[in-house]
This record gives C-alpha cells, sequence and structure tokens, in this order.
C-alpha cells in the first residue's frame, strides 16, 4: 500500500510549509527594505528612503573592514586548527586505541557546554591579574602575559577557546566518516605492502574528502557568526582589535539603534559569507569530482 499519490498529504503538508515560509520571508523582506532605509529609534527619527546610502557608507567605513578582516582572520586559522586536531584524533579513536569509549565521551563535554559558560571560564581563567593560569606563571618566576589585553594575544586566546570547543563537532563528524569506508580497499593496500602513510595519503584522505568539505563549510559559516565568546572575553577590544562583524552589527544595533545601517551591515555580512562559500566550494569542486 501506497500514500505517495493520495492527495491527503498536501492537508498536512501545505499549511506547514506556509507558515514556515511566511515566518522566514517576512523578518528577510523587512529587513532587507529597513537596509535602503535611514532609520534610528533613539533619538527617534523618520523613516527616510536613502537608498543605497547605508551600504555605500558602510564600504567607505574603515572600521567595517578592520572587522571582516578580524572575523576573517580567526574564522579561517580555529577552522584549520579544528580540522588538523579534529582528524587526528578521529584517526586515533577509528585504530580503536585503549579507552576509546571514555575518550568519546571526553571529547564532546565541550561542544555541549553554552558558549557564553566557556567564554566566561575562559576569561576568569585569562584574567591579567588574578587568572589562575597568570598566577601560576607568576609562581613559576615568570611574568604575567596579558593575555586579554594586547591584541596579539587577545586574538589567540578567542582562537584557542574557539578550537577547545567546537573540535569535537569536527571529530564527531570525521569519525562518523572513518567508520564508513570500506575494509576491502585496506585489506588489499595491506597485500601491496602500502604504509600507514601511503594508505592514509592515497585511501583515506581522498575518500574522507567530501565529509572534510563538508564539515569545514559547516564550521567556517558558523565561525562567521561568532559574537557570544568575543562579548563575554574581550567585549571586541582592547580598542576594536577583535570585534567581530556580528558584535559589530550588535554594537549599531543594540546600542546606537541605527536600524537602517545595522540592516545593511547584516546583508554585506550574508553577501561576505556567500562569497566565501561559493570560492571554498569552486575550489574544491575539481578535487570532489576526481574522487567521487
Amino acid at each position: 500500500m501506497t500514500t505517495r499519490n493520495d492527495p491527503i498529504k498536501h492537508f498536512f503538508i501545505w499549511p506547514a510549509l506556509i507558515i514556515v515560509l511566511v515566518i522566514s520571508i517576512f523578518p528577510l523582506v523587512y529587513s532587507l527594505t529597513t537596509s535602503f532605509m535611514s532609520m534610528r529609534l533613539v533619538p527617534p527619527m523618520p523613516a527616510r528612503f536613502v537608498g543605497f546610502g547605508n551600504y555605500a557608507d558602510l564600504l567607505q567605513n574603515p572600521r567595517f573592514w578592520h572587522v571582516a578582516g578580524t572575523t576573517t582572520l580567526i574564522a579561517f586559522i580555529s577552522v584549520g586548527l579544528q580540522y588538523v586536531i579534529g582528524l587526528s584524533v578521529a584517526l586515533a579513536l577509528n585504530s580503536r586505541v585503549p579507552g576509546e569509549g571514555l575518550f568519546r565521551v571526553s571529547f564532546l563535554l565541550p561542544m555541549l557546554v553554552a558558549p557564553v559558560a566557556v567564554a566566561l571560564i575562559a576569561r576568569q581563567v585569562l584574567n591579567p591579574t588574578m587568572g589562575p593560569l597568570n598566577e601560576l606563571m607568576s609562581a613559576l618566576g615568570f611574568p604575567n602575559l596579558p593575555f586579554l589585553t594586547q591584541t596579539s594575544w587577545a586574538l589567540g586566546s578567542i582562537i584557542a577557546v574557539e578550537v577547545w570547543q567546537w573540535t569535537p563537532f569536527v571529530i564527531l563528524m570525521l569519525l562518523a566518516g572513518l567508520q564508513t569506508l570500506p575494509d576491502d580497499v585496506y585489506e588489499a593496500a595491506a597485500l601491496e605492502n602500502a604504509t600507514p602513510w601511503q594508505q592514509f595519503r592515497d585511501i583515506t584522505f581522498p575518500m574522507l574528502l567530501p565529509i572534510s568539505v563538508a564539515v569545514v563549510f559547516i564550521r567556517l559559516i558558523e565561525s562567521y557568526k561568532i559574537i557570544d565568546t568575543v562579548f563575554v572575553m574581550t567585549g571586541g577590544g582592547p580598542g576594536i582589535s577583535t570585534e567581530t562583524l556580528t558584535l559589530f552589527a550588535y554594537q549599531e544595533g543594540f546600542k546606537k539603534f541605527n536600524l537602517g545601517y545595522t540592516s545593511a551591515l547584516s546583508f554585506l555580512f550574508l553577501i561576505v559569507i556567500t562569497v566565501i562559500g561559493l570560492v571554498y566550494l569552486a575550489i574544491l569542486k575539481p578535487y570532489l569530482e576526481k574522487h567521487k
């Protein structure tokens, strides 16, 4: 018995689909319309059509380019480290190391903690004067390190927290991919006396490439939206040296109440992510087709 052509299914599907589309499309259209307006809540100003004025102001604003560069730096470095560490750990777990079950559970714990909670703990640990890490450094005779008060250290601290929290996601996805690889290919390679490195280079990595591309793409998109970790740890400081695109949008929208400018910033942010995603997929497309 099949219900594929049963018309009753439309009675259940279409109302839900319409509700989802209305809920999704209305805010998007409203935000796009607002991006072409000069609109401020505090002090109250009547909405005024300015066309692409908000976009032009943003593109001429050095702060926009600075936060875009900072966001890109955090995203690419943190995701690169997440992939390298995640792949290494996934390969180790797939090799049936002793205590594998315990490691799997413990590696997933950071991902289950709220990013705000992780950032709060990191801020306490890395406190320049009273943090336990600097107290340990002082006890060992080393000077205090400006983990959150100097640009390079602050960026490194944010990246370290991102890597600690989200590497488990990469481990989980890559481990699932490794466990679906066929054993007969490795048995044939063993008969040819292929070394472990040759097996990884010629078999494991190429066959794992599709899921690797997907995992890195997902993490890049999520990393570009980072706000909670930066907001709690540094507030975008020192100055605006660690400010990200989403934090910049928060400052303009929820502190200055400049809705038109913030909407334009959000759509420029969307364009940036879309361009990066398209370039990323275009670069890797030949390699994916080669290993189909």
